[in-house]
C-alpha cells in the first residue's frame, strides 16, 4: 500500500480524505449531545470579537465563519475540526517531501501521525484549540524549511503568518518559533537566512495578525492568563520542591505518553536501520533534532523557573508532531532498502484508521454494557425540549453555568441567545417582561436536586435589577430526569431549570 501511494501522491490525499469524511460521518450518527470544547465553540460562535476568554481566537473566528454557513449544528463543528486536520497531514506531507527523498518515506512521514494518540485520538474526541495550533505549527515548519531552502518574500510572509496564526491560536505556540530560532542560529549554513532584509516581512506579517488580539490581551491579562496558569500551577500550594518535583515527572510522563507510540512502531518495524539511523546526519535532521531539545529545555525551564507542576501530554502537540517526520528523515539518511518495513507500516495505518474511528463511535452505545456514560450519551436534546415545552412563553435569553451546558443550549434551542456569567461583555439586549421571561438551566455531574450555583444567581440578580428596575424573587427550581443514550434501565441524567419573569409591582 506504501509503495502505492508514493507513487502516486493524489492517492494518499485522497486516502486521508475519505478517513476525515468517515469520522465525519460517525460523529453525526452519535447523538446530538456535545463534548466539552464542542460546547464552548458553539456557545462563542454567537459573536465575533477580538478576544473571548483564557483561549486566543483564532479557532473561535474559524467556527464562527463556519457556523454563519451551516447553523449551529453539529456538521458546523465536525467539519471545521476534520478539514483543519486533513490540512495538518497535507502540510506535513509537503514539508517531507522538501526534506526527504524516498517517496516511500514521505508516505510513512505523513501516516506516521497516526501513530501519534494526541492527533489521532485526542483531536477527534474533544480538542478545538489545540487542533489550530496544530495547523499552525505544520504550517511554521513548512514555510521555515521552504525560507530556508529557497529565501523568497512570499516564504518570509509565509512564516510571517504561520507564527501569527500560531499566537492567536493557542499561546504556548511561541515556544515553536524560539526553538526553531535557536536551531536556526546554530547551524552556519541557515544562519544567514537570519540577516536577510525580508526577516522584516515576517515580523511586519505576524505583527499585524497578532496585534488586535494582542491589544485585548493587554487589556484583559487576567482573564487571558488566570486559567492557564492555574492549570500549570494546581499544586501551587505545595514546597518548592515539591512543585519542581511534580512538574518534571509529569513533563516525563507527558513526553513519554506523546511519543511511546510512535518510537514503539517506528522501532518495531525498522528494528535492523535504526541503530544505524540514529548516527546518521544532515543539516535538516540536525535542525530538528536541535528544535526538539530546545523544547524539551524550554519545557524544564517553565517547570524550574515558571512554577509549572502539571504538563499535559496534549501540550506538547505543536512540538512534537514532528517525532514521526524526523524518524522517516532518519532512516533516508541510510540510503538503505526498506525490504518488508513499508508493508508491514501499511498495514499499521490501516488498522489505526479502521481502528480509531471505531472506538470513538462505539464507546458511546457501549455504555448500555458498561455503565460509563460519556458526555455524549446525557440526553441533553429530550431534556432542552421537555424544558421549553413547559414555558408559557418561548425565553428571550436562557442562562446556564458552563460552557458545555451552554453549546448544547444553543444546539437544541436553536435562535435563543445563551449566557454564562463572566461573559457579560457579549450579553445582548433583549426584552424582558411578562411575555419575554429568562430561562436559567443549570445541572450537578447529572446528580438530582443540583443546587443553584452562587454565580448564576447573582447573574439573575443583577439582570433583574438592571433590566426591571426590581429586586428578584427566589426562583422556583424545577428537576427533569430522563434516561441516558445508550443508558442502562433506570439509570436517569437530572437537569434543574427556573423561569424568570419580572417582579410584580
Amino acid at each position: 500500500m506504501i509503495e502505492a501511494l508514493s507513487r502516486r501522491r493524489g492517492w494518499l490525499a485522497g486516502l486521508l480524505a475519505l478517513y476525515f469524511l468517515v469520522n465525519i460521518a460517525l460523529r453525526l450518527a452519535l447523538p446530538a449531545s456535545l463534548e466539552l470544547d464542542e460546547g464552548q465553540q458553539l456557545f462563542l460562535a454567537q459573536w465575533l470579537a477580538v478576544g473571548y476568554d483564557s483561549q486566543p481566537p483564532f479557532y473561535n473566528w474559524l467556527q464562527y465563519g463556519v457556523v454563519q454557513l451551516l447553523g449551529d449544528t453539529v456538521l458546523a463543528l465536525s467539519l471545521l475540526k476534520n478539514a483543519m486536520l486533513f490540512a495538518c497531514y497535507g502540510l506535513v506531507g509537503m514539508t517531507a517531501a522538501r526534506i526527504i527523498r524516498n517517496p516511500v518515506l514521505i508516505v510513512i512521514a505523513v501516516l506516521g501521525l497516526l501513530t501519534v494518540p494526541q492527533v489521532v485520538f485526542e483531536a477527534q474526541r474533544d480538542l478545538t484549540h489545540t487542533v489550530a495550533v496544530l495547523f499552525a505549527a505544520c504550517l511554521f515548519v513548512y514555510a521555515l524549511v521552504a525560507t530556508l531552502q529557497q529565501p523568497t518574500a512570499g516564504h518570509y510572509a509565509l512564516t510571517g503568518l504561520a507564527i501569527g496564526l500560531g499566537t492567536i491560536a493557542k499561546y504556548n505556540f511561541v515556544l515553536l518559533p524560539v526553538a526553531a530560532l535557536v536551531a536556526v542560529l546554530l547551524d552556519p549554513v541557515f544562519r544567514r537566512r537570519l540577516f536577510d532584509v525580508r526577516l522584516v516581512l515576517t515580523a511586519v506579517v505576524a505583527a499585524a495578525i497578532v496585534m488586535p488580539h494582542g491589544v485585548w490581551f493587554l487589556e484583559h491579562f487576567r482573564t487571558a492568563t488566570d486559567r492557564t496558569l492555574g492549570k500549570l500551577t494546581q499544586d501551587g500550594d505545595d514546597g518548592r520542591l515539591d512543585q519542581i518535583a511534580d512538574g518534571l515527572i509529569s513533563l516525563a510522563q507527558a513526553l513519554i505518553a506523546f511519543s511511546v507510540v510512535t518510537i514503539g512502531v517506528f522501532a518495531g518495524i525498522f528494528a535492523r536501520l535504526l541503530p544505524a539511523a540514529w548516527r546518521a546526519e544532515s543539516a535538516w535532521s540536525r535542525l530538528i533534532g536541535r528544535m526538539l531539545l530546545v523544547l524539551v529545555a524550554a519545557l524544564v525551564l517553565l517547570v524550574l523557573v515558571g512554577g509549572a507542576s502539571h504538563i499535559k501530554d496534549r501540550w506538547l502537540t505543536p512540538f512534537f508532531f514532528l517525532l514521526p517526520v524526523y524518524l522517516a528523515l532518519k532512516i533516508d539518511l541510510l540510503d538503505q532498502p526498506l525490504g518488508a518495513a513499508p508493508k508491514h507500516f501499511g498495514r499499521i495505518a490501516i488498522l489505526l484508521m479502521v481502528a480509531v474511528p471505531l472506538v470513538l463511535f462505539v464507546r458511546v452505545p457501549a455504555a448500555r454494557l458498561t455503565g460509563d456514560y460519556k458526555k455524549i450519551n446525557v440526553p441533553y436534546q429530550p431534556a432542552i425540549e421537555a424544558i421549553l415545552a413547559t414555558g408559557r412563553h418561548p425565553p428571550t435569553l436562557i442562562a446556564t453555568a458552563d460552557l458545555q451546558m451552554a453549546g448544547n443550549l444553543r444546539l437544541n434551542a436553536p435562535g435563543i441567545p445563551v449566557m454564562i456569567p463572566g461573559y457579560e461583555a457579549f450579553q445582548p439586549q433583549v426584552a424582558f417582561d411578562a411575555g419575554h421571561p429568562l430561562l436559567m438551566v443549570w445541572r450537578d455531574e447529572g446528580h438530582a436536586d443540583a443546587p443553584l450555583a452562587p454565580l448564576l444567581r447573582d447573574w439573575q440578580d443583577a439582570y433583574v435589577r438592571a433590566a426591571a428596575g426590581g429586586t428578584s424573587r427566589p426562583v422556583e427550581a424545577q428537576d427533569i430526569a430522563l434516561p441516558y443514550h445508550y443508558g442502562r434501565p433506570g439509570d436517569l441524567y437530572h437537569v434543574r431549570y427556573a423561569w424568570v419573569y419580572p417582579p410584580t409591582p
